[in-house]
């Protein structure tokens, strides 16, 4: 059957089975690579967790690495996503590259990092960001900005020149995925969508999925 001269035929999609690779992670290096040269915070990404009974919450955190064993991500442990992570270890991400026209979604469940790595990665950071990961219960409610502020100055002058320990109430996460799908943006709304599901023998699974 033919379309109408009207609608044309949609163009053949990039984003094609034979191309992307049995390995999803090794997929995500690639995009991951070409939006780090194209797209401003590629490193961003929506975190979605959820309480043991199902009310779901999410925000932005920054992806810090990802290798064969997952997607990891720094926080507070006490903050909202650090106590729904602790009761409920599922969750979700969501990396969007708008100038690329390109979706990832990873499902998977949540374990926290070693102190070896979360130390690593904080002694990393700027001071600044250090001192304020030690002023700030994250997700407490405070009475003004002022009160954060006054804390920030003092630990910092308390602290000028000298190495900030990391908070024992921080650090990483890793998600271990058991899903990823990639989606490539489409004139016309027909998109291209490829899911990868691992199964039990940790391969995985390509399937492709209506946009």
């Amino acid at each position: 059957m033919s379309l109408p001269d009207d609608h044309p035929a949609p163009p053949v999609p990039d984003l094609a089975e034979a191309e992307m690779g049995a390995d999803p992670l090794r997929q995500f290096a690639v995009w991951f690579d070409a939006a780090n040269r194209t797209v401003a915070d590629a490193e961003a990404m929506a975190l979605a967790t959820a309480t043991p009974d199902g009310v779901p919450s999410a925000r932005m955190v920054l992806l810090k690495g990802f290798d064969e064993r997952g997607f990891v991500f720094f926080t507070n442990y006490d903050s909202r996503k650090g106590r729904e992570l602790a009761a409920n270890p599922h969750a979700a991400l969501v990396l969007y590259w708008h100038p690329l026209q390109r979706q990832v979604r990873i499902e998977g469940t949540v374990a926290r990092t070693t102190r070896e790595e979360s130390e690593r990665y904080f002694a990393s950071r700027p001071f600044g960001s250090r001192v304020a990961a030690s002023i700030s219960q994250q997700s407490a409610v405070v009475p003004n900005r002022l009160v954060l502020e006054e804390r920030f100055v003092k630990l910092a002058a308390e602290l000028e020149g000298q190495a900030v320990p990391m908070p024992p109430d921080w650090g990483g996460f890793r998600l271990t995925p058991s899903a990823i799908e990639f989606w490539q943006g489409r004139p016309s709304r027909l998109h291209d969508r490829l899911r990868y599901t691992r199964r039990a023998d940790s391969t995985w699974l390509v399937e492709r999925l209506s946009p």
